[in-house]
């Protein structure tokens, strides 16, 4: 099974390359939608991006899968309100899955050295490489964002499409040229 990961993986970086890849004023726009999207809905990320080193958003990430699957998104770096460096994340699964989905995600460097290690690496897995919070927050995004710790906080947001899965998933987040 680990072997079939990264074959999935390779697969879909050979597709994205030809029909996924958007062009860099096509990222940015999406980006600047989902962070307005995220802010909206859960104002409590708009108080905790005040705090963050570094912001990585990735506006659109599919996935699909039929017993095998995979997802595919780009998406760029923001610090001090600049987009510092494109993204793609890629992500290879197997189990029971079915079905395909949009969704977005962002993530928030909230310590110096976090930032750093992810600038880094020359492939960062969210799961293995740092200490990664989901953000689960209720009805209007409240929380107490003095109490988060974490050094970097995940947002998983806006799906569109109807997936439902049990897998065991590995992704990769790895600079792209733009």
């Amino acid at each position: 099974m680990k072997k079939i990961i990264p074959f999935i993986a390779t697969i879909l970086l050979m597709f994205s390359q030809v029909g996924f890849a958007a062009s860099k004023a096509e990222i940015d726009a999406e980006i600047k939608a989902a962070l307005a999207e995220l802010y909206k809905t859960t104002p409590a990320a708009k108080e905790l991006s005040a705090r963050a080193q570094g912001i990585l958003v990735f506006p659109s990430i599919v996935k699909a899968g039929l017993g095998i699957g995979g997802s595919y998104g780009e998406g760029a770096l923001i610090i001090g309100g600049k987009k510092v460096q494109y993204y793609n994340n890629i992500a290879g699964s197997i189990g029971f899955q079915i079905g395909v989905e949009k969704r977005s995600e962002v993530y928030m460097f909230l310590k110096a050295d976090a930032l750093k290690e992810f600038r880094n690496a020359s492939g960062w897995n969210a799961g293995g490489d740092a200490s990664v919070a989901v953000a689960i927050w209720g009805a209007g995004g409240a929380a107490n964002v003095e109490s988060i710790k974490d050094p970097v906080v995940a947002f998983v947001f806006s799906p569109k499409g109807l997936m439902y899965n049990l897998t065991l998933e590995g992704s990769k987040i790895n600079k792209i040229d733009k």
